[in-house]
C-alpha cells in the first residue's frame, strides 16, 4: 500500500517565498494540536548555526568602516590639483600678463613637437661602439697582424694597446708596421672563435657572440688574470684620445700666404698638428676613409711605411678652420660634442681670424660657431658630430 508524505507530521520541504538560491530548509513540526500534542511550534535554521541579528549588524558596520578607511587613504594619494594651485597663482596677475604666459607655453608645446618630429625624421647618427664594431670587421688601416691557431687576425695596435695591458705590454716588444705576431695563450678551452670574440670586445665592449662559455665564470676569471681587465670603452678611448699613443695622422691645414704677410701671423702656428690615429677618422668619417683609401691606391701610403712617418693630410682651412679641429677630433673619440674644448684651442693670427678681419666681422656668437660646426660636420659626413651640435645647450 503506497503512502503519501504529507500525512506524515515530520515532512521536510522548502521554505514558500525564499529566494531560490538562498534557500532555507526547516526541520520542524505544524501546528500539533489538532493532534492533541499541545506544543507550540519551533524552527531551527541551518544556516549560520545561531548567528544573532545584533552580531550581523556588527560585522557589516566593521566592513563599512573599513571601505571608508581605504576610500579616505585613496583621496589622500591623489595628485595635487594643478588647476587650482593655476588659478590661485594667477588671481592677481593682470591679463596681458596671463595672454603672455599662455603665448609662451603654446610656443614651447609647439617647439617640443618640433623637435620631435625632426628627431624622428632624421636618420640615427651611428654611435662610436657601432663604427668600432665596423672597423674590426671592415680591418680600415691596421697596421699589425695576430696568428692565433695559424689564422691572421688584422688588428690597430693603438686601440689594442689602450684597451688591455697583455696587449699594450706584447706589441711594444714589436713596433715596427705591419708586425706578425704569435699569440699563445694559457687559459684553456681558447678557440678561434672564441679569440675573435674576446677581440670584438676590445673593439666594441660588448661579445660579439652568443656562446654558453662566455657565461662560465671560471674562464672569465683566467682571461681577466691573463689580459687583464680593461676599463669601459668610453674610459680608455678618453684617455686614447687625451694622449695620443700610436699616432700614425697628422692633420695640417693651409694657410694664404698673402694673408700671413700683410697681417703679420706666424706661420708655424698656422701649421700646426694635430695628432690623431687612421683607425679613428676613417671608422668615424667617410670622408677620411676615403682620403686614406685613395692614398693607399696611389702608393703615398707606402711611402710613408717605408720612412715610418705620420700620414700628413692637409686639409683647407677656408672649408675646416683650424680652431674646430680638436672639438671634431674629441668627438670621434668620445661621441660628446663639447664647446669648451672650441674656445681653448683658440689660437692668435689663425686664418679664420684673419679672413674675419679682412671681411670686417665681429666675433662669431655660440649659435654661429655651432651652426659653421655643424655643416662641416656634414661636409665630414660625421651625423654623430651633427646631430650632437644641434643638441647642444647655446
Amino acid at each position: 500500500m503506497g503512502a503519501n508524505a504529507s500525512n506524515y507530521p515530520h515532512s521536510c520541504s522548502p521554505r514558500v517565498g525564499a529566494n531560490s538560491q538562498a534557500q532555507q530548509t526547516f526541520i520542524g513540526t505544524s501546528s500539533y494540536s489538532q493532534q492533541g500534542y499541545g506544543c507550540e511550534s519551533k524552527l531551527y535554521s541551518l544556516d549560520h548555526g545561531h548567528e544573532k541579528p545584533q552580531d550581523k549588524k556588527k560585522r557589516t558596520s566593521g566592513l563599512a568602516t573599513l571601505k571608508k578607511k581605504f576610500i579616505k587613504r585613496r583621496k589622500s594619494n591623489r595628485s595635487a590639483d594643478h588647476a587650482k594651485q593655476m588659478r590661485e597663482l594667477l588671481s592677481g596677475w593682470d591679463v596681458r600678463d596671463v595672454n603672455a604666459l599662455v603665448e609662451e607655453y603654446e610656443g614651447t608645446s609647439a617647439l617640443k613637437e618640433l623637435s620631435l618630429q625632426a628627431s624622428l625624421a632624421r636618420p640615427e647618427a651611428r654611435t662610436l661602439q657601432k663604427d668600432m664594431a665596423d672597423l674590426y670587421e671592415y680591418k680600415y688601416c691596421t697596421d699589425v697582424d695576430l696568428i692565433f691557431q695559424e689564422t691572421c687576425f688584422p688588428v690597430h695596435r693603438a686601440i689594442l694597446a689602450a684597451r688591455c695591458p697583455f696587449f699594450k705590454t706584447l706589441l711594444s716588444s714589436s713596433p715596427e708596421y705591419g708586425a706578425e705576431i704569435i699569440m699563445d695563450i694559457s687559459t684553456a678551452g681558447i678557440d678561434m672563435p672564441m679569440f675573435s670574440a674576446l677581440l670584438h670586445y676590445l673593439y666594441t665592449g660588448e661579445f660579439g657572440m652568443e656562446d654558453s662559455r662566455f657565461q662560465n665564470v671560471d674562464i672569465l676569471v683566467q682571461l681577466s688574470e691573463e689580459f687583464g681587465t680593461p676599463n669601459s670603452l668610453d674610459v680608455d678611448m678618453r684617455g686614447l684620445f687625451d694622449y695620443m699613443c700610436y699616432y700614425d695622422v697628422v692633420l695640417s691645414f693651409s694657410s694664404d700666404s698673402e694673408l700671413v704677410e700683410a697681417f703679420g701671423g706666424n706661420q708655424n702656428c698656422l701649421d700646426e698638428e694635430l695628432k690623431a690615429h687612421k683607425a679613428i677618422i676613417s671608422a668615424r668619417s667617410p670622408f677620411f676613409r676615403n682620403l686614406l683609401q685613395r692614398r693607399i691606391r696611389t702608393g703615398e701610403e707606402i711611402t710613408d711605411r717605408t720612412l715610418r712617418t705620420p700620414t700628413r693630410i692637409i686639409l683647407d682651412e677656408s672649408i675646416i678652420p683650424k680652431k674646430y679641429a680638436k672639438v671634431i677630433l674629441h668627438c670621434m673619440y668620445t661621441d660628446v660634442v663639447d664647446l669648451s674644448v672650441l674656445h681653448c684651442s683658440l689660437s692668435v693670427g689663425s686664418l679664420s681670424e684673419v679672413q674675419a678681419l679682412v671681411a670686417g666681422k665681429p666675433n662669431m656668437t655660440r649659435a654661429e660657431e655651432a651652426m659653421e660646426l655643424y655643416h662641416i660636420a656634414l661636409f665630414l659626413e660625421f651625423n654623430m658630430l651633427a646631430q650632437g651640435v644641434l643638441q647642444v645647450d647655446l
